[in-house]
C-alpha cells in the first residue's frame, strides 16, 4: 500500500479529523480498525474526537495500518516533535580547536594520542572555547578513564 503523503494538508486539519477520514476512505469501520491496531473501539472513537493523542507506539502502527507517513503522522499529532526531527543547524566551528589539534608542537609537548586527538576533535563539535589550560584538563580526564 502507498503511504500517503501529509505536507499538502493546511494546518486546519486535525489528528483526528485525519484519523477518521483515512480509515473511511480504506473502507475500515472503528471497530475492524481498532482490532487491527489492538485497541478498543471507545478508544479510537475518542482519537477520532481529538479528546485524547495517541502514544508514541500507537502513531506507528497507525502510520503502518493506514499507509501514512509515520514522520508526518507524528508531526500532526504531537506538534512539539517537529523541533526534534527537524535538523539542527550545524554550529559554527571554534578556531580555537582547530588550532591547537592541527598544532604538531602541543600535540608532541603533550602527547597526544590518535585515540585522544580523534575524542578531542569529537568535543571540538560541541562548541566552546579551547584554552592551553582546558586542553590539560580535557587530557587528563580523558587518561584517567581508559
Amino acid at each position: 500500500m502507498p503511504v500517503a503523503e501529509l505536507s499538502h494538508l493546511k494546518s486546519t486539519v486535525t489528528w483526528g479529523k485525519l484519523l477518521k477520514e483515512r480509515r473511511q476512505a480504506l473502507g475500515l469501520t472503528q471497530r475492524s480498525l481498532a482490532q487491527k491496531l489492538g485497541v478498543r473501539t471507545s478508544y479510537l472513537a475518542v482519537l477520532e474526537n481529538g479528546r485524547r493523542k495517541p502514544s508514541l507506539r500507537l502513531i506507528g502502527r497507525l502510520a503502518t495500518t493506514l499507509g501514512i507517513n509515520g514522520k508526518e503522522l507524528l508531526i500532526l499529532a504531537r506538534p512539539e516533535a517537529e523541533l526534534l526531527l527537524s535538523p539542527s543547524p550545524r554550529r559554527p566551528r571554534n578556531k580555537s580547536w582547530q588550532r591547537l589539534l592541527n598544532n604538531p608542537a602541543v600535540l608532541a609537548r603533550y602527547r597526544v594520542t590518535c585515540c585522544e586527538r580523534q575524542a578531542l576533535q569529537q568535543m571540538a563539535e560541541l562548541g566552546g572555547t579551547l584554552t592551553m589550560r582546558r586542553l590539560t584538563a580535557i587530557l587528563m580526564l580523558i587518561r584517567e578513564f581508559p
